[in-house]
């Protein structure tokens, strides 16, 4: 099945319709898709607060990227969206070419991310391969892993120097 790209915005109702998610998309704790989508709004909003609250606050999460590397436990993850989000980058990504697998308890989706990097006037285009697990935990969904890696080994080097220039 082909899903809408998830780019943070609300999901239209003809689009759920159109895909076959309307039956998914009606209650938030019947499908990681709207835990997702509501993951990139805050991200791309560059709301600390927001993204934590899609992630379990657990000690145990992990998130593996290019941003920050290994991140383990609650607070490392905030410390990385802070880096990103109340910096002077604005990075912007949407979900897209992805495969949603889900069960009871815990699901995945495993896709790409597009978007860039922004500083002033620089701008560099990404290409991320992602996949970010869920867990349903007290009635929600909740992000227990994330993992992002470049598509290019080159474009990696170029957005960490992107990152980490003053």
């Amino acid at each position: 099945m082909l899903y809408p790209v998830i780019k943070g915005e609300p999901l239209k109702e003809d689009e759920a319709v159109a895909s076959g998610l309307s039956d998914l998309v009606a209650a938030e704790n019947t499908s990681i898709l709207p835990a997702l989508n509501n993951f990139y709004a805050a991200f791309n909003q560059r709301d600390v607060d927001k993204s934590i609250s899609s992630w379990a606050q657990q000690d145990n999460v992990v998130m593996c990227n290019p941003m920050g590397g290994i991140r383990r436990g609650i607070a490392s993850i905030r410390d990385g969206y802070q880096t990103i989000m109340l910096g002077n980058i604005t990075v912007y990504v949407e979900f897209y070419d992805y495969e949603l697998i889900e069960a009871a308890d815990i699901s995945y989706v495993a896709g790409r991310e597009r978007g860039f990097a922004q500083r002033g006037e620089t701008q560099l285009d990404l290409d991320i391969r992602t996949s970010r697990i869920f867990q349903h935990i007290d009635g929600r969904w909740q992000q227990i892993h994330h993992h992002g890696s470049m598509t290019d080994a080159k474009a990696l080097q170029r957005y960490q120097d992107f990152l980490n220039k003053k």
